[in-house]
């Protein structure tokens, strides 16, 4: 039996004899977001900081007179009695890891304007492992170190390395990487943050105050500047370098400037508004192709994006594939021989360092997070199962970027090397550890496996981000014990059909609640992202759900003249609704929607989730009911 919907497709009945929806337009995974840009290059980076590590070794070992020279020739610059001189190794260290933590502070500050950390209780279960798994390895080398001189380098031994730690489990990891990556990445930006104050705090070899207030009220000026909406890079860039060089003659390790300019860096999602403005000044320029509207077609298509995305696109490659590996290939080598391998592996600071990481980083993550779920009474709990999070406690012993900083400061000598050879150690059998672990469990039957890696009583594609009132939107009553979540497409034909059976349920089961996401997947329909901002538009206005069914009944392709008429149609404000799509409004939201559905595994519209859990096969009214009616029955066992 069939009946037409309101498109006028043919659709299933129950009792019909077989279920016809189980179509879904496919996710070509060529959607973009933040985070996964972020992930790719820092595994893409793994494999040269790898190689110039190796280089770095096979250098010293083979000539060392010449690695030493070329990294301890002498650089200064001067301007008239001021100057500034250091060897090639500190202009690295000081000068272009700055760029390096500068990096992290945008992608720091992306994760709370716009990611992750944008709903601050999410922060609270990375946070607390992030600082054991810092603090356990830390108690370990004071352990070992406890009555020597060598106790003073008790930082050496905090910090993971996010690069390696990332591309590691890239190449030993599960086949699950997003969730456990954004996991990991979280821990690994609060590991960067304590350990760059740890520099700036402990690791000084002077302080002078002058200087320092000087570049604080450098720093309090570039804060107003971006509050106020100041946009030009060459004032950032001008007040970041002189930032920098006070903070320098402050005695304070200056990459901290770094860190410090890139949490002041906003991101926010594209305004249609500045969109408009770029089409306008590049239209002028075909018109008339001239130098002087080349640049300004130029500077008005840079002023469309966010300053942290845009810096973030230029940066993170150069820091990534350059400054780290120069940095690795400047600090990396150790002159190895039977002699030194000997004294090295029963000194403490070797030791303190090699247990710290390997044992202590482990345990202190795991543990956190154990203790934290337990007392929390399972309100906070990893986004993975207790395997993921034990592989990413003994990735997380990967420490090399920070720790070999850290440890350039702290000693010298004899001491440099074997902290170095305590780095390097601790980072291999980390990796080792990491892969029987995730090579042990990968042993394990198909549904223990599973269990293991994403989770107790979960399925591997599980919603990975709850449902929260506050912000989804929401259809049937907001306690209900049933919740069924779809992400969709505005454009999809295949929503368009879902949505006659979504309306049958919600009249057939009064305990049942409805969320859409939106998931507009615009390499197949072009509209669609317009689509779902025009829906974020209407709910500012309180007709989300209208909008919503216009927008399905009517499947697109949109523009803005037929949006403009649907919201007349609704009679929504005219002029507050153009704004909000000129203004990007909903966007924000929906690139939210977009990574959630990313994490949760998706691969699709519509696809569907039951109190958390994956609905699999056909969208019919009779497979939907049944598997509610199953839904409900779990829910009343549990409580």
């Amino acid at each position: 039996m069939s009946r037409l919907d309101s498109s006028g497709e043919k659709c299933d009945v129950p009792g019909a004899p077989r279920a016809a929806f189980s179509e879904r337009t496919a996710w070509a995974r060529s959607l973009e977001t933040p985070l996964r840009n972020f992930l790719r290059t820092e595994t893409g980076s793994a494999l040269i900081l790898l190689a110039a590590t190796v280089l770095a070794l096979v250098w010293v070992n083979v000539h060392a007179s010449s690695y030493n020279s070329v990294w301890q020739t002498n650089l200064s610059v001067h301007l008239g009695n001021w100057g500034i001189a250091q060897d090639l190794r500190h202009w690295l260290n000081d000068g272009l890891m700055a760029f390096f933590f500068f990096v992290v502070g945008l992608e720091a500050r992306r994760e709370f304007d716009m990611g992750e950390l944008r709903q601050r209780s999410r922060i609270a279960l990375p946070l607390a492992a992030g600082i054991a798994g810092m603090a356990l390895p830390v108690a370990i080398f004071l352990t070992v170190n406890a009555g020597h001189h060598s106790t003073h380098g008790w930082g050496v031994a905090m910090s993971t390395d996010t690069a390696f730690a990332l591309g590691m489990l890239a190449l030993v990891g599960p086949r699950f990487p997003i969730r456990l990556r954004a996991f990991m990445l979280t821990i690994v930006v609060v590991d960067d943050l304590v350990a760059l104050l740890v520099i700036a705090t402990v690791y000084r070899s002077k302080f002078d105050l002058l200087p320092f207030l000087f570049a604080f009220g450098l720093f309090v000026i570039g804060l107003i500047a971006a509050r106020a909406g100041v946009r030009h890079d060459l004032f950032y860039l001008v007040l970041g370098a002189t930032t920098w060089i006070a903070m320098f003659k402050s005695g304070i390790d200056p990459v901290v400037v770094g860190l410090a300019m890139g949490l002041l860096t906003y991101a926010y999602p594209v305004a249609r508004v500045d969109l408009e403005r770029a089409s306008h000044l590049f239209r002028l320029f075909r018109e008339q192709p001239t130098p002087e509207l080349a640049r300004s077609a130029r500077a008005g298509l840079e002023a469309a994006i966010s300053p942290n995305e845009r810096l973030q696109h230029v940066f993170h490659p150069w820091t990534s594939y350059l400054f780290v590996p120069l940095f690795a290939l400047a600090n990396a080598g150790i002159a190895i021989n039977g002699h030194f391998l000997s004294g090295a592996y029963t000194s403490t600071i070797t030791l303190g360092i090699l247990i710290g990481y390997v044992a202590g980083k482990p345990v202190g993550v795991f543990g956190a997070t154990w203790l934290a779920t337990k007392l929390s009474r399972g309100r906070l709990r990893p986004p993975v199962g207790w395997a993921a999070v034990a592989g990413g406690g003994t990735l997380a012993g990967i420490g090399f970027t920070i720790a070999l900083l850290i440890a350039s400061l702290a000693f010298s000598g004899t001491e440099l090397e074997q902290a170095k050879l305590g780095i390097l150690s601790a980072a291999f059998c980390s990796a080792l550890v990491t892969w029987i672990v995730f090579r042990a469990t990968a042993l394990l039957p198909k549904r223990l496996r599973a269990r293991a890696l994403l989770g107790t009583g979960k399925v591997i594609t599980d919603l990975a981000v709850p449902v929260d009132p506050e912000r989804d939107h929401i259809r049937g009553p907001e306690d209900a014990p049933i919740t069924l979540v779809e992400y969709g497409d505005l454009e999809c034909p295949y929503c368009g059909k879902a949505e006659t059976i979504v309306r049958e349920l919600l009249a057939d089961f009064g305990d049942l609640r409805y969320v859409w996401r939106h998931l507009p997947l615009s390499d197949v329909h072009p509209f669609a992202q317009l689509a779902a901002e025009a829906a974020e538009a209407a709910a500012a206005q309180g007709k989300f759900w209208e909008m919503h069914d216009l927008l399905l009944e009517h499947k697109g392709p949109f523009r803005l003249r037929d949006l403009a008429g649907y919201a007349e149609r609704l009679g929504l404000d005219a002029g507050r609704f153009e704004d909000d799509l000129r203004r990007h409004a909903g966007a924000g939201q929906i690139a939210e929607d977009v990574d959630s559905a990313d994490l949760s595994g998706v691969s699709g519209t519509p696809t569907f989730f039951l109190n958390e859990r994956r609905h699999y096969g056909a969208y019919d009214v009779a497979t939907l009911a049944a598997a509610v009616r199953a839904a409900r029955a779990r829910a009343s066992i549990a409580g």
